[in-house]
C-alpha cells in the first residue's frame, strides 16, 4: 500500500505544480503578449531573440531581429537574409516548468531542492539560448535540413538536458526513498 500512496503524492505534486505554473504563465503571456495587431511578443521571448542575436554576432554572423506585423514572433536575420521566427514556444519556459514540476514531485532537502530548480533552470534557459543560436547558423548554412534540425535534433538537445537534470537529480538529491 505505502508503494501507492508514494505514487499518488509523486503525481499530486508533480501535477499541482504544473499546473499552478502553467496558469502563472498563461497569465503572464496573457497580460504580456499581443496576439493582434500590432503583434507583440512577451517580454521573455522578446529577451530570448535578443541574447540569441548578441550571441550570434559574438561568433561573427551579422544578426538582426524585428518584431513580426503578422504574427505573434520575432523574425531573425543572419547577413539581412530570414533564418528564422522565435515564437513563444522558442523560449524554453514551458520546458523549464516541466522541470521543475518535477524536480518538486520528487523533493529533496528543501535548500537543496531550490537550488538545483534555480540552477538546472538557468542551465536549461542557456542551453536554450545556444540551441537556437546553432539552428539559426544551421538553418542560414543548410536550408535544405530544415526539417531534420528543427524538428528532432535540435529539440532533443533541449530535452535530452531536461532528462539528463532529472537523472542527476533523482540519482544524487532526492530524497524519495525507494
Amino acid at each position: 500500500m505505502k508503494g501507492n500512496k508514494t505514487v499518488v503524492l509523486f503525481l499530486i505534486k508533480f501535477f499541482g505544480t504544473y499546473l499552478l505554473l502553467f496558469l502563472l504563465y498563461s497569465f503572464y503571456l496573457e497580460r504580456t503578449q499581443n496576439e493582434t495587431s500590432p503583434f507583440a511578443c512577451a517580454p521573455i521571448t522578446k529577451t530570448v531573440a535578443q541574447q540569441t542575436k548578441y550571441l550570434l554576432n559574438i561568433f561573427g554572423y551579422p544578426t538582426e531581429i524585428v518584431q513580426d506585423t503578422e504574427t505573434v514572433s520575432v523574425k531573425l536575420f543572419i547577413n539581412g537574409k530570414f533564418t528564422a521566427f522565435i515564437v513563444e514556444g522558442c523560449n524554453a519556459i514551458s520546458i523549464i516548468i516541466l522541470f521543475i514540476a518535477f524536480i518538486v514531485a520528487f523533493a529533496g532537502k528543501f535548500k537543496t531542492t531550490v537550488l538545483y530548480i534555480l540552477f538546472g533552470s538557468l542551465l536549461i534557459y542557456f542551453t536554450n539560448i545556444v540551441r537556437i543560436a546553432i539552428i539559426s547558423v544551421a538553418l542560414y548554412e543548410y536550408p535544405q535540413y530544415q526539417h531534420v534540425l528543427h524538428e528532432i535534433v535540435f529539440p532533443a538537445i533541449i530535452y535530452g538536458i531536461t532528462f539528463l537534470l532529472w537523472f542527476v537529480w533523482i540519482r544524487n538529491f532526492s530524497t524519495l526513498k525507494k
